[in-house]
């Protein structure tokens, strides 16, 4: 463990803790609700009998629930417990994804993608909750920088292993989400509740009450700065995420693996700069300033990408942003679990994650629509290269404005 210990700092041990294996190894789910099906859209179309033009609901389908939803998965959580939620999560995610396999038809597919949405809202606003629950300072920043560190793992990984078995049956990719139910049995038995229920006496107050306490908190400006800047984070990424591909090969003239290269580089540097959240924390006496340097890297990479000239060029926007992308999530999310009492973290880091469902939501929509309002004036790459710097700007303007105003703001007094 020296070895680790000399790359993510002296909390690396946390990954042999046996609390922090098992959310590691729950984390595996979630991303694969959007990442499994990345690249195997295209091979769906013909045998589900959609379009080109409308197999992408496949992802907007699944994502829409969880900006409803995960608020509720964390009112849940601080009230009957994370263990429960997960377990439920994880069985929901598995059934509805392995069953996709078995219908014939689009619109039966879109409606299992609907409703393993509601799987992915009770499992990853919980497992950072529970990380925040086991461990506190920068032991947790680094354990909510290994979490994320495995998202980018597991981004990487699967998706390979879809592309090779859609090419044996297009059913057979739906049928790696069955690794949900071997997970669920291990935390089954081995996961403890993080929270002690019996020492918490507020999980009896009725459900108004829990929500009013809430709506308090969420109300100090401390808090929900937070949550509007850990949406802001996405504003960039997945606006790179949707037009990765039209600049690399409509604004540099390349290749859809080109683009799918600067996209593996992207959640590499991401995987990777989450393992120094840890470090870094330790090495400032407040975040504020890792946070804000790192969303000037997250925007200023995006931006490179989108004014690049030579697909080089933009492999290193794309490292800078990956870089910036990785340590604002992961201290963001550190910073988050630290403004609750327990009885309300699991509400609270829910909002925050819900935030930044709606960000990836709307990203799309809303720079889709000013390219084609700037398209007659510009040109479709020009309006496309000048929407993405001002989504860059944004994103990363956003979360330096929500940084300094929690810095001015009065410290959280809540009785929960």
């Amino acid at each position: 463990m020296a070895s680790l210990s000399s790359i993510a700092g002296t909390d690396a041990g946390v990954i042999r803790e046996r609390p922090f294996q098992l959310l590691f190894l729950t984390n595996m789910l979630p991303p694969l609700g959007t990442a499994l099906l990345s690249p195997v859209l295209n091979s769906l179309v013909e045998p589900l009998g959609a379009t080109p033009a409308n197999i992408g609901l496949m992802m907007s389908a699944f994502t829409a629930p969880a900006v409803v939803v995960i608020p509720i998965t964390g009112v849940l959580a601080d009230r009957y417990g994370r263990r429960p939620v997960i377990l439920v999560g994880l069985l929901w995610f598995g059934i509805t994804g392995t069953a996709i396999s078995l219908v014939s038809t689009f619109e039966a597919a879109l409606l299992l993608r609907f409703c393993q949405g509601f799987g992915f809202a009770a499992l990853t606003p919980v497992i950072i909750t529970s990380i925040g629950d086991l461990y506190s300072g920068t032991k947790e920043a680094t354990a909510q920088g290994f979490r994320f560190t495995g998202s980018g793992i597991t981004q990487t990984v699967f998706p390979l292993t879809a592309g090779l078995l859609v090419g044996l049956a297009w059913q057979y990719p739906f049928l790696l989400y069955a690794i949900a139910f071997p997970i669920a049995a291990v935390v089954y038995v081995w996961f403890e509740e993080p929270i002690d229920s019996d020492a918490d006496t507020d999980d009896e107050r009725p459900l108004r009450a829990q929500l009013s306490d809430l709506w308090t908190l969420v109300s100090h400006r401390r808090a929900w700065t937070m949550v509007v800047a850990r949406g802001s984070a996405n504003l960039v990424w997945f606006g790179f995420l949707t037009y990765n591909s039209i600049v690399v090969v409509d604004g540099l003239g390349g290749t859809p693996a080109q683009a799918g290269i600067l996209a593996a580089l992207a959640s590499t540097s991401y995987a990777v700069a989450a393992t120094q959240a840890g470090r870094i924390t330790a090495h400032f006496d407040r975040r504020l300033y890792p946070l804000v340097a790192m969303n000037v890297s997250l925007g200023a990479g995006l931006a490179v990408v989108f004014l690049a000239d030579a697909l080089w060029l933009a492999g290193v926007g794309v490292v800078f942003m990956g870089l910036g992308f990785g340590v604002v999530l992961s201290i963001y999310r550190s910073v988050i679990t630290t403004l609750a009492p327990p009885t309300l973290r699991g509400g609270l880091v829910s909002l925050s994650e819900g935030s930044g469902r709606a960000a990836a939501t709307i990203t799309p929509i809303l720079m889709g629509i000013a390219i084609a309002v700037l398209n007659p004036q510009l040109g479709f790459v020009s309006s496309v290269r000048l929407v993405g710097i001002a989504t860059a700007a944004v994103g990363a303007g956003v979360g330096i404005v929500c940084l300094l105003l929690m810095s001015v703001s009065s410290p959280i007094r809540i009785e929960a």
